[in-house]
Parts: structure tokens; C-alpha cells; sequence
């Protein structure tokens, strides 16, 4: 496509937005059970680690089939990938709708709404193939804002549970925008005529040889990780911390999911501006500075301000990874989105393990926030590091892709 048009003229808003729409409905029931935990714990007497591990389970089950639903993104196509994701994701709704009663049954119903965590490998690829290099970081951008689908559930899964005196009812309510929106998906996607041949299992082994691969999987796994591991986990927190009903601990979540949600295109956007590495060493440091910050345990407005900042900069540190990773593998973006996307989730995973683990362990929050910001500044000083061998190959100055250097084979 020529190089020379506009943002609005290049590309399929059709599919762009469907990405959106689709990565959007599908994080809203992926991290279903972050405000829901609170209320499911009262029935079911969890300790602080359970709490941890229920709302942690979805995120794992995302990761692991990120990697299936990328490799049929890749055999099959982003858009018939994503509507069988989207008919998937149904199953766990009606399950947790009308039959569970027990926790392993809850535990296995976290798992399978990892599907809807899996919706990464088809919707970030139906955006990316349809842009030129210029435009990556803002189209990957406003597909990966549909992580304001976080904003749906810690709003109104918790009021929801409480007007009808019932926590299952929520799974059942989550089915109808999943349904319309497997509709309108269907209606106004298309795959790209520039998608890449299907990939061979050689290839998937080739790019997991390269060191770069798993350089933007660590680099995700902290900035996505630590989104949706926060998202998943703030509900808990301010109820178990400040002593916040169900309903008042998710609006604070809410504030605070709201900085990661609509910052991600704005992070795609300087990250073309001023280059991915930039602007990842500057939010990484952002980010360990709040947590640190948070680690003192201050009142519930200074808490609630840092992990706002906190949050923003994860959500603009996920759209400056995928400005540079569909630079770097443009020929393997769906196996690299679906591996990357898979790191991500495994970060999303074990942070409310650490925080659940150290409170229960220690008794207080505090040695958690501190790990998370001490990981932090390591991605700090891996960037410094990366950068060297980095634009001694395929990024100018700044982060900036460079034009008069080859991208690695």
C-alpha cells in the first residue's frame, strides 16, 4: 500500500475496529473474576493466596492458548480465528452462569476464560497487516486500547452481582455482548491481501532461536503482565487494604484501570514519534518509581494517584513493544504476536501470585509492590544494554526504525 497516504487513508477502519471491538468485549470477560473474586471469597472462605491464584488463572490460560490461537492466525487467518474464539468464549460464561458450585469447578472456569485472553493473536495481527511500518504503532495502538474492556467489568460485574443477589448471573449477562459482537465481527472484518503464507513449524523453532523474540516477551511480560495483573488483583487489594466494599474496592479499580486502558494508542503514538526505546526506558522508570512509591503503603488518595500513573505507563509502555516488534519480525508477525502475547500473560499470571503470596507470607502488601518496582528498573537496565546491539542492526537513533538498515533475517 503506498507509503505516501494519511492514517485515516491507509489501511480498513472495518477491521480495525473490529480488532478493537473483538480484543475489547473479549478483556472485559477475560478479567472477569478480578471485581468478582471479592464476592465469589465470601462464599467460598478464600485466603489470600486462593484469592491470588482464582483471578491469576485466567490470565495463565490466556497465555498457553495465545499460542494455539496464534498459529491458527497464521494457518487459517485473523478473522475465522477470531470468530472461533469468540463461539469458545461462550462455553465458560454458560458454565459459570448455570452450573458452578465449587471451586475446582471455579478454578477451571478461570482457565478456560483464558480464551477470550487469547483474542491478542488474532486481533493485533488483522490490525498490523493492514498498515505500513509508519502507521504500526498507533494501529496496533487503538486495537490494543480494547484493554478498556476492563473498565466494563470492575464497573458493573460487582453492582450487577449485588442488584440480583447472585454473582452467577454475571457470567450469563457477559454472553449477550460476546454474541453481538461475534455478529458484527463476522460482518466487518477482512483479512488482509498482504497477510503472509502460512508459516511451517520450522519457522515457529527459527524464531525462537532469535534472541530478540525473547527479549520482547520479557520487555511484555512486565508492561502487559503488569496491566492485567493489577487489573485482575486491584479489586482485592482495595478491599483487603483499605477495608472498601465489592462495589466501592472495583470503582477504585476502575480509576485506575482507565490510565492503562486509554494511554496504550498514545504509547504507540510517541513511540513512532520519538522512538520504542525511549520511551520504554523512560516508562519503565516511571513504573518502578510508582511502585516503589506504593510499597510505603500511603492513605488511599496518594495510592490510588500513584497506581493511576503506574497504570498509564504500562498501558503506553504495551503500544511502544508493538511499535518496534512488527518492525523488527514483519514477515513472522503472527507467530511473534502470539509468543510475545504469551509472555505477556505469563507476567499478568504471576504478579497477583506475588502480591497474594507476600501478603499472606508476611502479612502486608508492602514487600509485593516492592518486587514490582525492583523488576522494573531490571527492564531499564536490559534496554540499556539491548539498544547497542540493536541499532547496530535495525533501529536509528532514538528507537526509530531506520530505513538504511536491513532488518535481521
Amino acid at each position: 500500500m503506498p507509503s505516501g497516504k494519511g492514517f485515516l487513508q491507509s489501511g480498513h477502519k472495518g477491521s480495525l475496529f473490529s480488532s478493537f471491538l473483538y480484543f475489547d468485549m473479549s478483556f472485559m470477560v477475560w478479567v472477569l473474576l478480578g471485581p468478582l473474586a471479592v464476592v465469589i471469597a465470601g462464599d467460598f472462605e478464600l485466603d489470600a493466596s486462593q484469592k491470588a491464584t482464582l483471578v491469576a488463572l485466567p490470565t495463565l490460560g490466556g497465555s498457553i492458548l495465545r499460542l494455539v490461537l496464534g498459529y491458527l492466525t497464521d494457518r487459517i487467518g485473523p478473522k475465522l480465528t477470531g470468530q472461533i474464539g469468540l463461539l469458545l468464549t461462550l462455553i465458560p460464561l454458560g458454565w459459570g452462569w448455570l452450573f458452578a458450585d465449587t471451586m475446582t469447578e471455579m478454578y477451571m472456569i478461570a482457565l478456560l476464560l483464558g480464551i477470550a485472553g487469547a483474542s491478542f493473536a488474532a486481533a493485533l495481527p488483522l490490525a498490523s497487516s493492514w498498515y505500513p511500518p509508519q502507521y504500526q504503532g498507533i494501529a496496533m495502538g487503538i486495537a490494543g486500547a480494547g484493554n478498556s474492556g476492563t473498565i466494563f467489568a470492575t464497573l458493573f460485574a460487582n453492582r450487577i452481582a449485588q442488584h440480583y443477589g447472585d454473582w452467577h448471573i454475571v457470567f450469563g449477562i457477559a454472553m449477550i455482548p460476546i454474541s453481538l459482537t461475534l455478529i458484527l465481527f463476522s460482518i466487518l472484518a477482512k483479512n488482509s491481501p498482504n497477510r503472509s503464507a502460512p508459516k511451517k513449524l520450522s519457522d515457529y523453532r527459527n524464531v525462537l532461536r532469535q534472541k530478540d523474540c525473547w527479549m520482547f516477551s520479557i520487555l511484555y511480560s512486565v508492561t502487559f503482565g503488569g496491566f492485567v495483573g493489577l487489573a485482575t488483583y486491584l479489586t482485592i487489594f482495595y478491599n483487603t487494604q483499605f477495608g472498601l466494599s465489592p462495589v466501592k474496592a472495583a470503582d477504585f479499580t476502575t480509576i485506575c484501570v482507565i490510565g492503562g486502558s486509554f494511554f496504550r494508542p498514545v504509547g504507540g503514538w510517541l513511540a513512532d514519534k520519538i522512538g520504542g526505546i525511549r520511551m520504554l526506558m523512560g516508562l519503565y522508570g516511571i513504573i518502578a518509581i510508582m511502585m516503589l512509591g506504593i510499597s510505603t503503603l500511603p492513605g488511599i488518595t496518594l495510592t490510588t494517584i500513584m497506581l493511576f500513573i503506574a497504570m498509564m505507563s504500562l498501558g503506553m509502555g504495551n503500544g511502544s513493544v508493538f511499535q518496534l516488534v512488527p518492525q523488527r519480525f514483519r514477515q513472522e508477525i503472527g507467530i511473534v504476536t502470539g509468543i510475545v502475547g504469551a509472555a505477556g500473560g505469563l507476567g499478568g499470571y504471576f504478579l497477583p501470585k506475588i502480591l497474594g503470596n507476600m501478603k499472606l507470607t508476611t502479612g502486608s502488601f508492602a514487600p509485593g509492590f516492592l518486587i514490582l518496582g525492583c523488576i522494573a528498573l531490571s527492564c531499564i537496565i536490559l534496554l540499556l544494554f539491548l539498544q547497542i546491539q540493536w541499532r547496530r542492526t535495525w533501529i536509528g537513533e532514538g528507537g526509530k526504525v531506520s530505513s538504511l538498515q536491513k532488518e535481521p533475517a
